[in-house]
């Protein structure tokens, strides 16, 4: 009698088990698992503007702790990816819920800051940078414009909407553009020390030569954020341009890398986009010190230093495109893109 009872609960158990892995499965067939991550907002944003008493806030994935794989794919498809390596979602149209995000993110009261650099030449562009932010940057949130000039009296007043704002940052002037690209590391991480951190909750540096095209929303925020550069998605790692050469402290040997990402856009949380872009001014300051400058200046340092700090984040070719180039069918849409310019006149 004990034996056939003792069989009987095995079988339940075995019965059970079953079910329940089936179940599993199913809901993972069901549900859109690579979306997922679109859909929830920053984790810190969340322990910041809502706390909920007696309830542990959510400890995020210790940097340190992401796979960081020495191998990848040496031939790149042409679709784009969804889920990087690591986990962290690539953003493309169709892969997150505008109205979902909206509903997620508007009662945070979120401010957005964004950093452009308008030293020389570059003051042309302010204007169309400003005028399209206006129409497809964050609408409906708070927005605060830091543009950083040599020449504030260069700089057009644009009408801005409610609740966005505009500052004028004086800045010294260079007389060569690496050194402008160069500084730009230190300025923004003492702007976030000495300011911004007490009127945004995150920032975006992007380049003033560019206009927005289509919405750029809250799907773009994140810890810290990447966007893959437009001319190296699609190509083997071996033709990456990072700098190759052990004395510098933007070198990446052959079997390291992930994506090439662009310097004209990168963001993230006020803490994490600090400490991101003074370890980089750092890694500048060191390469100048031994009378190196990286192969192409703080892009490099930019790169290198994403493969050691993973974005957890990465923004498609939708939100850095060179209209020089023509559109593959992989972007469906194409949200931010440079403009065509002299850049040999820019830059004398």
């Amino acid at each position: 009698m004990h034996r056939k009872r003792l069989a009987w609960s095995l079988g339940l158990c075995l019965l059970a088990g079953a079910s329940l892995w089936v179940l599993w499965v199913s809901v993972q067939n069901w549900l859109p698992v690579s979306y997922l991550p679109y859909y929830l907002p920053c984790p810190e944003v969340f322990n910041m503007k809502l706390q909920y008493k007696g309830q542990k806030p959510f400890q995020p994935v210790a940097q340190s702790q992401y796979p960081q794989p020495k191998l990848l794919l040496e031939h790149r498809p042409t679709e784009l990816l969804t889920l990087t390596p690591w986990l962290a979602p690539i953003v493309s149209e169709g892969t997150f819920d505008p109205e979902l995000l909206q509903h997620i993110y508007q009662p945070l009261n979120l401010t957005i800051g964004v950093t452009v650099f308008a030293m020389g030449k570059y003051t042309r562009f302010v204007q169309r940078f400003l005028e399209s932010a206006e129409k497809f940057f964050m609408r409906g949130y708070r927005v605060h414009y830091y543009v950083f000039t040599h020449d504030p009296a260069a700089i057009p007043r644009v009408p801005l909407g409610p609740g966005r704002h505009l500052s004028v940052i004086p800045t010294q002037g260079h007389s060569h553009w690496e050194e402008i690209s160069m500084r730009r590391m230190e300025a923004i991480s003492r702007h976030i020390a000495g300011r911004a951190h007490g009127e945004v909750d995150y920032l975006f540096c992007l380049d003033v030569d560019m206009v927005f095209r289509n919405p750029w929303g809250p799907e773009t925020l994140g810890d810290l954020v990447a966007a893959i550069h437009p001319g190296y998605y699609a190509v083997p790692r071996q033709q990456f341009p990072y700098e190759r050469r052990p004395v510098s402290t933007a070198f990446v040997a052959d079997g390291e890398g992930d994506f090439y990402y662009g310097g004209a856009v990168f963001g993230g949380q006020l803490a994490r986009l600090y400490e991101f872009t003074r370890g980089c001014h750092m890694a500048i300051l060191a390469d100048k010190a031994n009378g190196i400058m990286a192969a192409w200046q703080e892009e490099s340092h930019l790169n290198r230093r994403f493969i050691s700090h993973k974005p957890s984040k990465v923004l498609s070719p939708e939100y850095l495109w060179d209209d020089r180039k023509p559109q593959p069918p992989s972007l469906k849409l194409i949200r931010f893109s440079t403009l065509d310019k002299d850049g040999g006149w820019l830059r004398n």
